[in-house]
């Protein structure tokens, strides 16, 4: 085993040892907290902000919180927030001026982001931070500000022991363990005898920080229990999809009327994009003080379910709300494949527990798939 590769067991305890050590070395330390009925990321202060005791139910439309009946650090699920809040913030602003004599000056630059250390990142969640590395830092042209963000930041991920009815990341193959990415790995186990973690280094900087923690070392018999719990999550799964030719699939239905059902139902409110973990769009705006003295530039998150967001010259290319949810669903599972080479979704189910009217991705692919698979048999039926 190289020093990357550590593995040992820790007392929960101890956590706020880590947490401490982590402030120490500089690291903002941010991860789920409980506020305003639900669990949120937020900066940590002590791990007693950590979620301790509560979990989620979380079905199409639905999310509340209720107690559990052990002092389970991480016995939730993924809650509205995603880490893409510090990484590609909703609103930044890029630059500002200001007038001196007859031009303008650019102001001085932002102070720089902090250095975060992100605690309890899920395997689905670390997949979508690698979708938007294509995105912002993977081409020709990289962002900077997601870059700054982003290049000295220390992931303490946490593998899933359980799962929510609306979780599918099996089928994604993003989860529920995570495999790589990460600095430091916990898997929570709680039985009959023990409460502990079972924490692994996946990287040098994770390896010496383990160092520092009090631990003892991992025998055969805490993987086995490691390996067993997220066994237990994968069995928990609530949603599957079938990816099979999923990006032929979608492109043969383009004019499915499975699109003109879902204009009856979808309130093309965005929730789904901004829940969305891996969902980059942006719009940029330009605003002035009322003197006209001082100008800023924004940038701040978009939607392409939004009427202007396809608004060109002439008009809106997508007036139906029925074209923009064909627009996302195609590019998160198909025309996202051709760009990066990958899909656009994780199976975090998100989308499906924030949408207002439960709208689940998961029926409307197999709905999709069906009625091509009628077409095929010649016994299609209109949706």
């Amino acid at each position: 085993m190289n020093q990357t590769q550590q593995s040992h067991c820790l007392d929960p305890d101890d956590f706020g040892i880590l947490l401490k050590i982590l402030n120490e070395k500089g690291y903002l330390t941010v991860g789920p907290t409980r506020r305003d009925g639900a669990i949120l990321y937020d900066v940590l202060e002590s791990m007693y902000d950590l979620p301790i005791g509560w979990t989620d139910e979380q079905e199409a439309g639905i999310y509340r919180l209720k107690r559990r009946d052990d002092n389970a650090l991480f016995g939730y699920n993924v809650g509205p927030h995603s880490w893409k809040k510090y990484l590609f913030p909703s609103k930044t602003k890029l630059w500002s001026a200001t007038k001196k004599g007859a031009g303008f000056e650019i102001d001085g630059e932002a102070d720089a982001p902090p250095t975060y250390a992100f605690i309890g990142v899920r395997a689905c969640e670390l997949h979508a931070i690698q979708v938007q590395d294509k995105v912002f830092m993977g081409g020709i042209f990289q962002d900077p500000i997601y870059t700054g963000r982003r290049q000295d930041c220390l992931i303490v991920a946490v593998n899933c022991t359980q799962a929510a009815k609306t979780c599918f990341c099996t089928s994604m193959q993003t989860g529920p363990k995570v495999n790589d990415g990460y600095d430091l790995v916990l898997t929570e186990i709680i039985d009959e005898a023990r409460h502990y973690f079972v924490i692994e280094s996946g990287s040098d900087v994770g390896a010496d920080i383990l160092k520092e923690l009090t631990t003892s070392p991992a025998e055969q018999d805490d993987f086995q229990a490691a390996a067993t719990h997220i066994e237990n999550a994968k069995k928990q799964m609530g949603r599957t999809v079938d990816m099979t030719d999923i990006k032929d699939v979608l492109y043969h239905n383009y004019d499915n009327k499975r699109w003109e059902e879902l204009e009856k139902r979808c309130l093309a409110c965005g929730n789904c994009t901004m829940a969305c973990p891996t969902c980059f769009c942006s719009n940029v705006e330009d605003v002035t003080d009322l003197t006209g003295e001082h100008a800023e530039r924004w940038r701040t998150w978009d939607s392409c379910f939004t009427m202007d967001f396809s608004n060109i010259h002439g008009g809106s290319i997508r007036a139906s709300i029925g074209s923009r949810y064909r627009q996302w669903l195609m590019h998160k599972l198909a025309t996202w494949i051709d760009q990066f080479g990958s899909s656009g979704c994780v199976g975090c189910g998100r989308c499906i527990a924030w949408c207002p009217v439960g709208i689940d991705l998961t029926e409307e692919v197999k709905a999709i798939s069906d009625s091509e698979e009628g077409d095929r048999n010649g016994t299609h039926q209109d949706n």
